[in-house]
Parts: structure tokens; C-alpha cells; sequence
């Protein structure tokens, strides 16, 4: 897609130059009068600064779609719209709506009042008629010297199909200064049987069909935003929701993005939807998602004057990561990690029986561990070439590139490959074997099947991973752990450690906290007795820069991390490698609709042919909270775990203490929309989590008692 420059949306910037006795009318007679139609996804602000705010709306006149259309807006004091704001010198700030931007509207008001409540509304001229949207309220930043305490929300994970929002018509009946979304405010994907329903009332449904990515991934098909008008869709059609409506109506919203505002699981302009199956590397759609976002986005940006300009390649093209302060206490600090990512240390697409640490690097790196396994040195020459052969031909079955098929290959590979394959081949022998050096192969982190996320993303063997990621960090200097890029990791902690306030949040996209299943227990073939990480495609995925990190923010101190992405509630103090002296405190949300994860990984278990197959498969997936949190087991960081819940969190920040509440409901009602029901507030469940000024402990209230997690003991006391 090709544009002109000058067709882009363009913020407009206003001042605050005085307040006007009333609204009144013009002298120009010009009438007003309701207008929601022409605004369909009615009015919001973001990015709240104590002297500045920026308000956002689209205009749609089925009339005039390819025209640039008039809007007006007004500033008011009071929600009966009797005290008007001038700005600018005038009482009605003019301002266009771009057919080029999808007819959205940006508008920044500078020199206002800290701590203040504004009401806003924009019209649309029409006919010699101001046609009204919705009033909206937001709030300014409370002032850098203020002593006040600041309530805000934090939420993530909203999916659409067969899904309402209850969460948010709850948030909307309380009261904060602002909420924070965390990402995955929209999904990319229509009928990925994987996470999302198909609903004729609640789905989506592509208008730009020739613009649409279709993608094939095994046995099941789907489509996902390509064009940017498929992502303009996306947005048009979330934000029709009525819930969403609300919030945004009343509170000023901070985003970040996570990954399905681009692509499920991506680094930098990169997809994962086939695990490498196909190139996913599409910078085009990487600028059509960020153009789309910049455009429906109540963000502001460190220059005022920014405009986001295609000629610019991501991720250079526009910068998300910001920061801002409220009052004395409160400094939140907004991070992008999608963008600057590097790939996933294990490829989806990784042979299972390439050798990924040989001997000698396992030698060289802390010597061979009981994981790993016998290896031929050279499977094209081995045995002349027979198991080679056999492998390639199996491997072309499952149309997986033969040429893989080469150099080190794992013993044990080659064994469960001839079974599969019902080969006449001899195994290799018992003699032959015991002869053999010993390495890591991925199929020793989990991967079984030639493409797939088990055993490279999710459910991939912590210690045999844990050699591999420390390998490659070594290796790369630490550029395979990479998550900020240079620029913002030096802006991150710069800003974090130079920073006054009581309290330096950081919102993170998503979890930092170690996730461990331990199965080692359990009766399950000895391919699955392993300590799994549930997730690499987190913070897991970076062991090294997560530890580094830690121990660098729990020197700053009273850092406090909010995340999401996971589906899940989760608390806790995730600690160092250097012990847990050295932790921060981390608050995690579940999602506001997207499927909780219990039922999302009880779903994934039924519908993968290898972790089905296990004994007692189901069971374990629906114990999977049980498992995150077994007393004595790998997370002795994690307090709290609620996996099968929809909600959101509020937070209260405050000079001794930042308290959070977790508001949740059960997923099983997730399907009916309850906005306006009176029974919505009675199906709200509570837990209360608290951090004193000065410690990395994490408290939890239990019967109208506060008690500490305790990391040796894994109780609260």
C-alpha cells in the first residue's frame, strides 16, 4: 500500500487560553443536536500528563466515506457541559477528520490543570447541524509535588469472538484516575480454532478479503489481518463494544502493545503462525498493524509534532516506549519488547534430532548432564548412509526439508524414527552406542514433531533449555536474549534508576516470573518426566537478561512490575539466580476475555496427538494451576496462581504502600454478555495484594490478615 504523506492522520495540538462563561450557541445560528451514529466508536483519551491529555474519535458518514470531514470539539469543566473551556482563543477547536486515517481524530490539549476532571465532546458538521457524540471525561496527572494517592486499573487480553466484555462493564462502575492496558487489545486472527469461537453475533468477519493472510497450520485453516484496513477493522469493530465504550468514556487509557496487535508470537516484523513452515518475516504488515494502532490510539508521543511515515521500516518507524508521573509517588514506566525482540531461542522449525550442544561445548560449558543422549557425528556417512536415508524419507512424508537431515544427529532419534517409519532396519547397537559422545538434541527440550510450539515455545525441558539459552548467550555477547534493543534498554534503566518517586512501576507485557510444571513424579513416558517451562515466549524464553535484570532492578528498589498476556492471575516476587535476596515484587492480570488458561490449555492438550496420548493427559491440564503453584516444587517465587478467571486489577499507590486488587469472574460466563446485569458485581471474586516501601516482599490478605510469601517455605505467614 502506497500513500501520500499529507493524507495521514495529524494530531492536532491546542492550549488551554481561558474559560468561558457558558456553552451557549454560536452566533452563527448553527444547531446541535445527538449524533452517535456518526461516531460509532464514540470518544477516549489517553496519556494523561499533569499539564496535558491527549482525546481521540472517528467519524463515520456512510455518505461521505472518501472525504475529509469537518469535527469540532469542546472542553468542559463540569459533565453538564455548562463550564467551557477555551482553547486556542476559541470556544470549538476545528479540526479534520481524515479519510486517508480512516476519518480517526487526534487531538493534544496543552496548559491544563493538574489532578482535574475535563469533560470533552466532538461534532460533526452536517447539513448546518453539529451532530454530538457522547460526552467523555478524562483526568490529568496529579503534580509533580503532590502528595496524592493514585488509583488506576491494568488489564490485557481481549479478544472478540464468542467473547463479551463483563470485565470492563465492572471496571466502568468503579473509580480510578486511569486504566493501563498491557496489549492484545485486539486479536489478528478470525477463527483460529487454537484460542477463539466462532459466533455469528460476536465474530469477525474480513471486508478486505483480498487483503486478508490465510494460513495453514497442520490440519486447521484461518485468516488474519494483513492489509491495514483489516487491522482498521479490527479496531472499528472492538471498539463498537459497548463495555470497551464505557471505560473509555470515563477513564484516560496508557497502551502498550503485546503481540496479536501485529501477529500471535512475534519478534520484531516476524510471524510463528506455521513454525517456520513458511517465511514469515513481513515488514509491510509489521507498518500496516503500527499504522492502524497509531491511527485508533489515544497515545501520545515524545515529539508532538510525530506523524507516522511508511518510508520509515520498523521498528524505527514509531517508538511506544514512554514513560510518566504522578505526583510524587507514582513514576510508570511503559516498555515495548515486541518490537525489538530477538528470535525465540529454539526455532519452531528445528530438526528434533539435530544436536544443538554437542559434547564437547557440553564439556566446555559445565560438563554432560544425565539429559543428554547418544549421537552419530555424521548421519550421512554413519553406517553408510542407510540411517540417513530412512530419516530423509521420513522426513519428506511430513514434507519437512530433507537437506535438514544432516551432520549430528541424535541415537535416540534415529530409534523412535525406524519405529514410526515400521523400518527393517537394525537399530543401532547396545555396543555401538555406549561408544557414542553424548549432547543435547532438541527432541531432549521436548520437540517431537518436525514444526510445533511444544517443545520450542511452550512445555520445553527447563535444564536441557537452560544449557542451550546459556550457550547461546555466551556465544552472541547476549544478543540472543535481547529484548529492548539498545536504545530502549539504556532509556529503561536510566529512566527507572534516576527516577524520585516512592514507587517505580514497570508495565510489562508480559510475565517475568518463572513458570515451571514439574512432572518428574508423575507416571508419564520418560520423554515427559522433566521440569517443563510452561512458556518460552516471555521472559522464560530469556533466562540470563531476566536475571541480569532482576538484580538490576531490585538495587533500584521499590520497583514493582505489573504484566500480563498469560490469561491468568498470578503474585509473587521473582528472584535472581543469585538467590532470592535479590527479587521484585510482580502483580500479573488475567485477561478480559481472551480464553482463561486452564481451558486454553486443556483445549491445546485434546488437540495435540502427542500430549493426548499421555496418560491422564486431561487431568493434568486441568490441574495446571495445582502445578504452578505445588508447595516445595520450582516456583518458589509464586504466591498466588488463578488460571481460570476473566477480570482486571486495580492498583493504589500511595507514599508507605501499593496495594492491588484482583477482580475476577469464571470463565464459563465469559460467553454471555452481562453488562447491565444486577448479578455482574455478585459474581466478582477479590484478592488483595499489597508491597511496603522499602521491601521486595509481597503481602496477601487472608481473613482481614496481611501475610508475607515467604520463598524458603512457599506459604504466606
Amino acid at each position: 500500500m502506497t500513500m501520500r504523506r499529507r493524507t495521514f492522520l495529524r494530531v492536532t495540538v491546542a492550549t488551554v487560553s481561558g474559560l468561558l462563561a457558558g456553552c451557549g450557541e454560536r452566533d452563527d445560528d448553527v444547531s446541535s443536536e445527538p449524533g452517535e451514529a456518526y461516531f460509532p466508536q464514540s470518544v477516549a483519551s489517553g496519556d494523561p500528563r499533569a499539564s496535558s491529555i491527549v482525546l481521540w474519535t472517528r467519524v463515520f458518514d456512510p455518505e461521505r466515506t472518501d472525504e475529509d470531514l469537518p469535527v469540532e470539539l469542546e472542553l468542559f469543566l463540569d459533565e453538564e457541559a455548562a463550564l467551557a473551556v477555551e482553547l486556542d482563543g476559541v470556544s470549538r477547536l476545528e479540526a479534520s477528520a481524515r479519510a486517508g486515517a480512516d476519518h480517526c481524530v487526534k487531538v493534544r490539549v496543552e496548559g491544563l490543570e493538574p489532578g482535574t476532571h475535563y469533560y470533552y465532546r466532538f461534532a460533526y458538521l452536517r447539513d448546518g447541524v453539529r451532530r454530538l457524540s457522547r460526552l467523555g471525561r478524562t483526568r490529568t496527572a496529579p503534580a509533580s509535588d503532590a502528595d496524592a494517592t493514585v488509583r488506576f486499573a491494568f488489564m490485557s487480553c481481549q479478544d472478540y469472538g464468542g467473547r463479551y466484555y463483563n470485565s470492563l462493564a465492572h471496571l466502568a462502575t468503579q473509580e480510578v484516575d486511569f486504566m493501563v492496558h498491557l496489549g492484545d487489545y485486539i486479536y489478528e486472527t478470525a477463527g483460529d480454532e487454537g484460542f477463539q469461537e466462532a459466533d455469528a453475533e460476536r465474530g469477525i468477519v474480513f471486508e478486505d478479503t483480498e487483503g486478508v493472510l490465510h494460513v495453514e497450520r497442520g490440519d486447521t485453516q484461518f485468516v488474519a489481518a494483513r492489509s491495514v484496513d483489516n487491522y482498521r477493522q479490527l479496531y472499528r469493530t472492538f471498539r463498537g463494544d459497548e463495555a470497551l465504550q464505557r471505560v473509555h468514556e470515563r477513564f484516560p487509557m496508557l497502551a502498550i502493545w503485546d503481540d496479536h496487535e501485529f501477529t500471535d508470537d512475534c519478534w520484531g516484523p516476524n510471524g510463528t503462525y506455521t513454525d517456520g513452515r513458511v517465511d514469515e518475516h513481513d515488514p509491510e504488515r509489521r507498518q500496516n498493524a503500527s499504522q492502524a494502532w497509531y491511527e485508533y490510539m489515544p497515545v501520545d508521543y515524545p515529539d508532538p509534532d510525530f506523524e507516522y511515515d511508511r518510508s520509515v521500516p520498523p521498528p524505527d518507524d514509531i517508538r511506544i516506549y514512554r514513560d510518566f508521573a504522578f505526583g510524587r509517588h507514582l513514576h510508570l514506566v511503559l516498555g515495548d519488547v515486541r518490537s525489538y525482540r530477538a528470535r525465540h531461542v529454539v526455532p519452531g522449525d528445528a530438526y528434533p534430532g539435530a544436536v544443538a550442544l554437542d559434547q564437547a561445548t557440553l564439556e566446555r560449558t559445565g560438563g554432560v548432564p544425565d539429559e543428554a543422549g547418544p549421537y552419530v557425528e555424521d548421519i550421512e556417512t554413519f553406517a553408510g548412509g542407510v540411517y540417513a536415508t530412512a530419516l530423509r524419507s521420513l522426513a519428506a512424508a511430513a514434507e519437512y526439508p530433507e537437506d535438514r537431515v544432516t551432520g549430528p544427529v541424535s541415537a535416540e532419534w534415529i530409534a523412535s524414527s525406524l519405529q514410526r517409519l515400521g523400518s527393517d532396519l537394525d537399530p543401532i547397537d547396545e555396543e555401538t552406542l555406549a561408544s557414542l559422545p553424548r549432547g543435547i538434541a532438541y527432541h531432549h527440550l521436548g520437540k517431537s514433531g518436525f514444526w510445533g510450539r511444544f517443545g520450542s515455545r511452550f512445555m520445553v525441558a527447563a535444564r536441557a533449555f537452560e544449557r542451550v539459552a546459556n550457550v547461546a548467550w555466551a556465544e552472541t555477547d547476549g544478543a540472543s536474549e535481547d529484548m529492548f534493543g539498545a536504545a530502549q534498554e539504556s532509556w529503561f534503566l536510566d529512566t527507572i534508576g534516576s527516577s524520585t518517586h516512592t514507587w517505580k512501576v514497570w508495565g510489562n507485557q508480559f510475565c517475568l516470573m518463572p513458570l515451571q510444571i514439574d512432572l518428574t513424579g508423575l507416571t508419564v513416558p520418560d520423554a515427559f518426566r522433566h521440569v517443563f517451562n510452561f512458556t518460552l515466549d516471555d521472559w522464560n524464553g530469556t533466562p540470563n537478561r531476566r536475571a541480569q535484570l532482576i538484580e538490576q532492578l531490585h538495587e533500584i528498589g521499590n520497583v514493582v512490575a505489573i504484566s500480563g498476556d498469560i490469561h491468568a492471575f498470578f503474585a509473587g516476587t521473582p528472584f535472581a539466580r543469585t538467590g532470592a535476596s535479590a527479587r521484585i515484587p510482580e502483580l500479573v492480570t488475567g485477561s478480559i476475555s481472551s480464553n482463561a488458561l486452564r481451558p486454553l490449555v486443556e483445549h491445546q492438550v485434546a488437540n495435540d496427538p502427542v500430549l493426548s496420548s499421555l496418560p491422564g493427559a486431561s487431568s493434568l491440564a486441568g490441574a495446571i494451576g495445582d502445578f504452578f503453584t505445588l508447595s516445595g516444587g520450582p516456583n518458589a517465587h509464586l504466591g498466588f496462581a488463578e488460571v481460570a478467571s476473566h477480570g482486571y486489577a486495580i492498583v493504589e499507590v500511595g507514599a508507605e504502600e501499593l496495594q492491588a486488587t484482583y477482580y475476577m469472574y469464571p470463565y464459563e460466563r465469559v460467553g454471555e454478555r452481562l453488562y447491565d446485569a444486577p448479578g455482574l458485581a455478585t459474581l466478582m471474586r477479590t484478592e488483595r495484594f499489597r508491597v511496603l516501601s522499602g521491601s521486595p516482599d509481597i503481602h496477601r490478605e487472608q481473613n482481614g490478615t496481611w501475610r508475607r510469601w515467604n520463598t524458603d517455605t512457599q506459604t504466606w505467614e
